[in-house]
């Protein structure tokens, strides 16, 4: 007999008189779920869910095979309520156990519906958030970016934005988690197209580390190293290194055509700062803080991306700003605000280029002149 069941067994035939105290284990309590696609009009699902009954119907289509379980024993939970309990914690960036209070669930059943969920999105991405590879879409991603602002040979935007993490994420490289603003994140880069849909991510690193940094560690640099993408460049602001797929803003005009390149250039680059406040209005909890470990957010970041781009290529609107969240001002505002640099004013001094510079006095030659 092991030692628990001899105590037990000592209790329960104790002849004493002495007053035990027995520990009770509390009842199963099996809440009851709602069914929020057929309860909720369409203005009140997508007010809650941040994307519409169609959307979510179209995703569990997709990862439904991802989320059904063996048998309908124990009060299985159903895959569109798992779904649905997700999508509410992306949308609220709510503590779990508020998520899994609104979907009849306990806090460790929402925590590992929200991860698996998350890794079955996440799987969706090859599928929804692609690179061009092909003639074709390389061109017609150039020729939608180029009708923005006549920049030419454009196949995508770059930046990086700060999903933030709710607290320390512990261990020895803690600190490298915290950014120049002092609060712990992960540093996200993305490149999007013109239509403000996401065609490459990458989620991996810490807070700390510098965008640039970033871009010359992953694997879409080597691909444009290769020359794989042929003439094809990407735009990005000046904390990038100017080379050949790679434009960035002068930092100081002394012609007419260098400010009419800088002018198109920041107007080409225009979407991805657009995107990075469309995607975290419509799903904030990478604005509020993730309150998961760092390996479950990377999930949770590519799933929310995967959600965006369905949301986008189906038409829907973008959610209002919450004003509690602090998002990133539209583009149009941060320019009016001086929040940005505007197009810089034309100067008389000569200067000196460096050498890796002439892609981009080519494009200025053969554009803007």
């Amino acid at each position: 007999m092991n030692p628990a069941r001899r105590r037990i067994f000592a209790m329960v035939f104790d002849d004493s008189d002495s007053e035990d105290e027995f520990l009770v284990r509390r009842p199963r309590w099996i809440r009851e779920r709602e069914d929020h696609i057929h309860t909720l009009d369409d203005l009140d699902f997508i007010t809650r869910y941040h994307v519409s009954k169609q959307t979510t119907l179209n995703v569990l289509q997709q990862i439904e095979d991802h989320l059904e379980y063996e048998t309908d024993k124990n009060f299985s939970i159903s895959p569109i309520n798992q779904l649905l309990c997700a999508l509410r914690f992306y949308a609220t960036g709510s503590f779990q156990v508020t998520v899994g209070d609104l979907g009849g669930f306990s806090q460790p059943t929402a925590h590992r519906i929200i991860h698996k969920v998350s890794n079955a999105i996440a799987l969706l991405r090859p599928r929804h958030a692609f690179f061009p590879e092909t003639d074709d879409q390389l061109l017609k991603t150039q020729t939608t970016f180029y009708r923005k602002a006549r920049f030419p040979k454009v196949v995508g935007a770059i930046d990086c934005t700060h999903v933030r993490l709710a607290k320390s994420p512990g261990g020895d490289n803690a600190k490298m988690y915290r950014n120049r603003k002092g609060y712990f994140s992960l540093n996200v880069q993305a490149i999007c197209n013109a239509n403000l849909e996401f065609m490459d991510i990458v989620a991996r690193w810490p807070g700390s580390t510098h965008d640039s940094y970033i871009f010359n560690n992953c694997s879409r640099r080597a691909m444009f190293e290769q020359g794989r993408y042929g003439d094809a460049v990407l735009v990005g602001d000046s904390g990038y290194a100017c080379n050949r797929y790679m434009m960035t803003p002068l930092d100081n005009c002394y012609t007419a055509a260098e400010n009419l390149y800088n002018e198109s250039q920041i107007r080409t680059r225009n979407p991805i700062e657009r995107l990075f406040g469309v995607w975290k209005r419509r799903f904030p909890v990478t604005a509020v803080g993730l309150r998961v470990s760092v390996p479950n957010c990377f999930a949770i970041i590519v799933a929310t991306i995967v959600l965006h781009n369905i949301a986008v290529g189906a038409g829907e609107q973008v959610p209002h700003d919450d004003d509690e969240l602090h998002l990133p001002a539209p583009w149009d505002v941060l320019l009016a605000q001086g929040q940005m640099g505007n197009d810089p004013q034309v100067q008389a001094a000569p200067r000196r280029e460096n050498p890796n510079h002439r892609w981009r006095r080519a494009i200025i030659d053969n554009y803007f002149t």
